[in-house]
């Protein structure tokens, strides 16, 4: 029965193992981002506020993909358990900044997927991994022009009411 069950699947161990890691990433970057538009909100920021619960829900979007694709693919999707979420953070800019950072981990996670799965030549999930891959271009792009914002207005004054209201003017037109 066990054979049985092993051909029921279309995703190796290994593969399988490392996209359930990549779903638990994901759940705690939504986490993360929930985490930062409360913080946003509690500071009077409301375009960032509206900005990170968006953030929250893309990424629970693409932990969904990735849990719905293990199921699909005879695989055992594993709802993860996220911890560790902060609710407070240093600084305007320091949201930022982490947010930037956050999305080059994910970046970095999402290529070593693809390299996993090239190298057990499984090129089915490779393929599905490159919308991740494509999507990590614009997440880090809109990270660091919001970051440019902190540089050009600057944060005295007025200006980091400035940023707030910028940032929903910076978008990825992908060309």
């Amino acid at each position: 029965m066990k054979d049985l069950l092993k051909l029921k699947s279309s995703i190796s161990e290994e593969i399988e193992n490392i996209l359930n890691a990549q779903v638990k990433v994901e759940a705690h970057s939504s986490a993360l981002y929930l985490a930062m538009s409360s913080w946003c909100d509690d500071q009077g920021f409301d375009n960032s506020a509206n900005f990170f619960a968006k953030q929250a829900n893309e990424e629970r979007e693409h932990m969904l993909k990735l849990f719905n694709y293990i199921n699909n693919r005879g695989g055992r999707a594993i709802s993860p358990e996220v911890t560790n979420i902060p609710t407070d953070f240093e600084s305007f800019r320091g949201v930022f900044e982490q947010t930037l950072e956050q999305e080059m981990f994910v970046t970095e996670q999402f290529n070593n997927i693809a390299d996993r799965c090239m190298k057990a030549k499984d090129y089915v999930t490779f393929n599905f991994v490159q919308w991740f891959l494509e999507e990590q271009v614009e997440e880090e792009y809109v990270a660091r022009r919001i970051l440019e914002l902190f540089d050009v207005i600057g944060e005295e004054g007025t200006g980091r009411w400035e940023i707030d209201r910028h940032l929903v003017k910076v978008t990825f037109d992908g060309e």
